[in-house]
């Protein structure tokens, strides 16, 4: 068997979103603990962030409920990516965190994952 030099194009390692997964129940006091996570995502694990510029990807599709405290931590994951040069997108987000962002204004500032099947808002 011999291995040749290839032609074409080189090979790209395939880019790695930034994903941060929410589960269980969201309360005021794990607030910090999120942040700090998606914190160490954004740095990569050599103090380098990978793929500058993309959003962050939040799935909230395991939250037990969505309350004010969910919102609060939506709000400061938000200012995390924004300090890092990116934006939060969320993903899986329920009728009911939908109306609480709606109502507090956070629709405007996060990314909302849109359904399949259904028309973005516009």
């Amino acid at each position: 068997m011999s291995f040749g030099h290839r032609t074409g194009l080189p090979v790209v390692a395939a880019m790695n979103p930034i994903v941060l997964v929410v589960i269980g129940h969201v309360t005021r006091d794990v607030v910090p603990a999120l942040c700090t996570e998606l914190e160490t995502l954004l740095n990569g694990p050599r103090g380098t962030a990978p793929d500058q510029g993309a959003p962050v990807e939040c799935d909230v599709g395991a939250v037990e409920r969505a309350d004010l405290a969910l919102v609060e931590a939506v709000a400061r994951l938000a200012l995390v990516a924004r300090r890092a040069g990116r934006q939060l997108r969320l993903r899986r987000v329920g009728p009911e965190l939908q109306g609480l962002l709606d109502l507090v204004g956070l629709a405007d500032v996060v990314a909302l994952e849109e359904p399949e099947g259904r028309v973005p808002r516009p």
